[in-house]
């Protein structure tokens, strides 16, 4: 089996949000990691390149296999913040109604600036998504 590309590194996270050539994306990386962290307990890590991760939980495939993969993350892109806490939990329709200017795509919440949606909201939808990574179940 070939070698998971977004796995955790050693790499530091506060070197690489200082090279996110973006300021207001920089600020804003720097808030929403401070959000995951106190959401989850857990300090930021580098998932492969350009991922900023917070905390871990084991993933089974149908086929038994199991890999670690981060609870939430974000990751700083060239014009938006990414940020992967989207799913199938009830939670998250009625919130992302809440949360301001935003797109999505997969399990993928896009954000151009934090001055573009709900904080309290977001923080909302960040600890749904945590909650709801946490619960047992096998993908398919």
């Amino acid at each position: 089996m070939a070698e998971l590309k977004t796995s955790k590194t050693a790499a530091p996270v506060g070197a690489f949000l200082k090279t996110v050539a973006n300021e207001q994306l920089r600020k804003d990386a720097k808030v929403v990691a401070a959000m995951m962290e106190e959401i989850t307990g857990a300090k930021p890590a580098m998932w492969g390149a350009n991922i900023v991760g917070f905390g871990s939980h084991p993933l089974v495939y149908p086929d038994g296999r199991e890999l670690d993969w981060m609870l939430t993350a974000f990751a700083p892109r060239k014009n938006n913040l990414t940020l992967y806490v989207l799913g199938d939990f009830k939670e998250c329709e009625p919130l992302l109604k809440k949360l301001g200017k935003h797109s999505r795509g997969g399990s993928c919440l896009h954000i151009k600036r934090l001055a573009d949606v709900d904080l309290p909201t977001l923080k909302k939808l960040v600890e749904a998504s945590v909650k709801h990574t946490l619960k047992p179940r096998r993908l398919s």
